[in-house]
C-alpha cells in the first residue's frame, strides 16, 4: 500500500484523521506547505490535483521556480563500520565512494 499520490510529477502524502473522518495530506519537496483534504478518496484526489495546480499558478504570478530543485548533493549518516566497508567496497572496484553510493541508489530506486 501506498501513502502517496502523484499529478504533474508531484507528490502528495496522504493521511487519514479518524477523529476528523478526513483524508488529508500535502504536496511534498516544495519549498512551501500546501495542504490539501478530502471526506473521500475521489475528494482527497481531486483536492490534491487542485492544490498542485494553484501552486503552479500562484508561483507563475510570483515569477518563482515551482519545485524544489534538487542540488544533487546530501549527507549521509552511516554508522562507522558501514562506512569503512563501503570504502574498502570503492578501492576493490577502482571507483570513489562517491560512484558506489551513486550506484547503490540507483539500483535501489530504479528496481
Amino acid at each position: 500500500m501506498s501513502d502517496t499520490m502523484t499529478y504533474k510529477g508531484y507528490i502528495g502524502s496522504v493521511s487519514y484523521s479518524e477523529e476528523d473522518e478526513v483524508f488529508y495530506g500535502k504536496i511534498e519537496a516544495i519549498n512551501d506547505l500546501i495542504m490539501f483534504e478530502g471526506e473521500s478518496v475521489k475528494e482527497l484526489k481531486s483536492a490534491f490535483h487542485e492544490a498542485v495546480e494553484d501552486y503552479l499558478e500562484t508561483c507563475k504570478q510570483m515569477g518563482r521556480e515551482p519545485q524544489k530543485a534538487f542540488k544533487g548533493s546530501f549527507n549521509v549518516r552511516v554508522p562507522f563500520d558501514l562506512h569503512r566497508k563501503a570504502v574498502e567496497k570503492a578501492i576493490r572496484l577502482g571507483i570513489s565512494l562517491n560512484q558506489l553510493v551513486q550506484k547503490a541508489l540507483e539500483d535501489k530506486v530504479t528496481a
